[in-house]
C-alpha cells in the first residue's frame, strides 16, 4: 500500500510518461510569494518544504525558474530524483507552475505529493491521501483544474477557525499563535520524516498523524 490511499477518480487527470529507470517525483509547497505572507497559515505548506529542502543534504539551494512559475530545488535521494517547488504564483494560480514542471520533467501525476494547510483538520494533526476535493482551498483547486485530482495531499491542520466569526479567509492569512509558532519545529520534523518515508518506500498506509509531544 502507498503512503496515499486512492480514491476513485472523478475527472480524467493528465498523464505524462517518465523517462528513465528511476522514478521522478515533485514535491508541491503551497503559499503565497512575498515577504508580507512569510510565517502565515496559508503558507505553511512553504515553510515546511523548505525545511525538508534545508536539513537534506541531497538537495540543492533554492534557485527562481521563472519559465516554470516556481522556486526550485532538487536532487538524487537513492534511487528516486526529487524535484521540490515552491509556485511564485499567488495561491489561486498554482496549478501553472505544477503543470509546467510535470510537462517539463515529464513527471506522473502519481508522483506529485502537494502540502498545503487545511482548515478542517485541527492544528496538531497532519492527514494524507490521494485526491479529493479542494475543500474550498485556491491553491488544491487549481491544481486540479490543470492536472487532475489524483495527487497525493499531505494536509496540515490550522484549525478551528477561532474566533469563529472571523473570514476564513482572514483567518488562513494570518500568523500563529505564540504557542502554535512553539510547536512548528515539531511539525517541520514530522513532515521531513513523511516526505523521507514517500522518497525511500512510498510503502506506508495512509495516516492521521500527531506532531505536538
Amino acid at each position: 500500500m502507498s503512503l496515499f490511499q486512492n480514491r476513485p477518480q472523478s475527472s480524467t487527470p493528465v498523464n505524462y510518461i517518465t523517462v528513465g529507470l528511476n522514478k521522478t517525483i515533485l514535491l508541491v509547497g503551497l503559499g503565497n510569494p512575498g515577504k508580507e505572507y512569510d510565517g502565515t497559515r496559508h503558507n505553511i505548506g512553504f515553510e515546511c518544504l523548505d525545511s525538508f529542502v534545508d536539513t537534506t543534504n541531497e538537495m540543492q539551494a533554492w534557485i527562481v525558474k521563472k519559465d516554470l512559475k516556481c522556486h526550485f530545488s532538487s536532487g538524487q535521494l537513492g534511487q528516486t530524483r526529487v524535484i521540490a517547488i515552491k509556485p511564485t504564483t499567488f495561491m489561486n494560480l498554482s496549478g501553472e507552475a505544477v503543470l509546467a514542471t510535470m510537462r517539463f520533467y515529464k513527471i506522473q501525476l502519481e508522483h506529485v505529493a502537494i502540502i498545503h494547510d487545511e482548515l478542517d483538520i485541527k492544528f496538531g494533526h497532519i492527514r494524507t491521501r490521494t485526491g479529493g476535493a479542494s475543500a474550498g482551498h485556491n491553491g488544491i483547486k487549481s491544481i486540479t483544474e490543470l492536472v487532475g485530482e489524483q495527487t497525493g495531499r499531505i494536509r496540515i491542520g490550522i484549525g478551528p477557525k477561532t474566533p469563529s466569526q472571523i473570514d476564513s479567509s482572514d483567518f488562513v492569512l494570518g500568523k500563529f499563535s505564540a504557542a502554535q509558532i512553539k510547536d512548528l519545529p515539531n511539525l517541520n520534523k514530522e513532515i521531513n520524516s513523511i516526505l523521507s518515508e514517500y522518497v525511500y518506500s512510498s510503502q506506508l498506509p495512509a495516516e492521521t498523524r500527531s506532531f505536538l509531544i
